[in-house]
């Protein structure tokens, strides 16, 4: 009996676990995708590995306690996340919980909210090393933001074979947001300090995880946001002498900034030549001055730009459609998302969000009024996976590019029929 008891227990036990292995396969999680999604959103054949890096960047300009044109210097700490194709064991379940916030720091009105939300990941999994090296990307999120803004696309390219590392920026992000000038002047420079630390790792002899896997000469950086505006810069496209203006103003005379502009005769030797690609999400900035004609020249890596029609943020026919059609250097295109707003990038609201008596803006932080958002991710998914194939991994993907203009007017390749509507892409090259 006592022997019976126990096989029954054991069962028990065993199906226990089973139904939750399965439940948590099974469950969505950001990225999946939907019926509709296009033939390049799903993930790809890699396992992913996740983890979490600890980056200084020694003797930066302080510029929050920079007084009277006077700069002070620290040590700059960023945390980082990185994905990467990985070897998952058999029998278990590649999954993970991310740990973030909503809310802004020292902002009454928005207080830090915690939240847990699953990945299709396993944290500290052995990276794969029997294909060689992986094409670089750094991915920075907007102001404020997190490094797991955008997870459904790091997971997705990493599963792709991309090794992706995607950037807190300090005094920037939700736990840590501080006044705007130091997302001014330090988005470009952490995409390029993350870029060459990670290389560093990345080189055989680091004995570091990432050893051997990392191809930093063919790099793509994906911004969102503040994260397009420090993406474009770190490409090559020097800032105004508006915007250093407008910096010296807003910081009592520092002259910080204007090593990232055009006129500056050390921004060119900044421009990384490892950068073979951009994905821009909204960039901001060109309402405000950000860039002139003669910076965008310096922009001649193939870039893709995304927006919404209706952003009220960084702008679109004066803003990102505006950079799109001045960079006249660069291989470009810009998908744009007709009656959508500025949330073109995130992943969708967190459960936390949709609790009553939050503040609105926490919801639409992350959501967009006209799409569906876990829509966009997934379109997002299908566009970025063929662009950075055909630039970094020199696939035959140029099919899902050239395109009808307007989505309404024509069924798109990769779009299953009836779905490619409300979309536009338009492609320029070179002059």
């Amino acid at each position: 009996m006592k022997y019976t008891s126990l096989i029954i227990f054991t069962l028990v036990l065993n199906l226990f676990a089973f139904s939750a292995d399965t439940i948590a396969q099974n469950s969505f999680v950001y990225g999946d995708p939907l019926p509709d999604a296009p033939e390049l959103s799903p993930r790809g054949s890699y396992s992913v590995g996740v983890q979490t890096l600890q980056f200084t960047n020694k003797g930066q300009v302080n510029i929050l306690k920079s007084k009277g044109g006077v700069d002070t210097l620290y040590d700059r700490s960023l945390t980082a996340e990185v994905w990467y194709p990985a070897i998952v064991p058999t029998g278990t379940v590649a999954l993970v919980d991310y740990q973030d916030v909503m809310g802004t720091a020292n902002d009454s009105k928005r207080p830090l909210i915690p939240f847990t939300f699953p990945g299709r990941s396993l944290r500290d999994a052995a990276p794969l090393r029997s294909e060689g090296s992986f094409p670089l990307l750094i991915v920075s999120h907007g102001y404020v933001g997190s490094r797991f803004l955008m997870t459904y696309l790091t997971e997705n390219l990493a599963s792709k074979g991309y090794i992706v590392v995607a950037i807190d920026h300090t005094e920037s992000t939700f736990r840590d947001a501080a006044p705007f000038t130091s997302t001014l002047l330090n988005r470009a420079k952490d995409i390029l300090f993350v870029l060459n630390e990670t290389a560093e790792l990345g080189k055989a002899n680091s004995k570091h995880f990432l050893a051997g896997i990392v191809d930093d000469t063919n790099t793509g950086i994906i911004g969102y946001s503040m994260g397009g505006f420090g993406a474009l810069n770190a490409a090559g496209a020097g800032y105004s002498e508006q915007l250093s203006r407008t910096f010296a103003a807003m910081t009592g005379g520092s002259k910080a900034i204007e090593g990232r502009t055009t006129a500056s005769s050390q921004y060119a030797s900044t421009v990384d030549s490892r950068i073979k690609a951009v994905v821009a999400f909204a960039p901001w900035g060109m309402e405000r001055g950000a860039w002139n004609a003669e910076g965008l020249k310096g922009l001649t890596v193939p870039t893709f730009f995304v927006a919404g029609s209706q952003d009220d943020i960084s702008g679109y026919e004066k803003g990102i459609k505006a950079i799109y059609l001045t960079a006249t250097r660069a291989p470009r295109y810009l998908l744009t998302y007709e009656n959508a707003r500025h949330n073109i990038a995130p992943n969708p609201p967190p459960a936390e969000a949709l609790q009553p008596g939050l503040p609105f803006d926490e919801y639409y932080r992350y959501a967009e009024p006209a799409w569906n958002e876990r829509r966009i991710n997934n379109i997002n998914q299908h566009f970025v996976t063929a662009f950075l194939g055909v630039y970094l991994k020199k696939k035959d993907y140029q099919k899902y590019l050239n395109l009808p203009e307007n989505s309404n007017e024509k069924g798109w390749t990769g779009f299953k029929g009836r779905s490619a509507v409300g979309l536009q892409l338009n492609h320029a090259v070179p002059e």
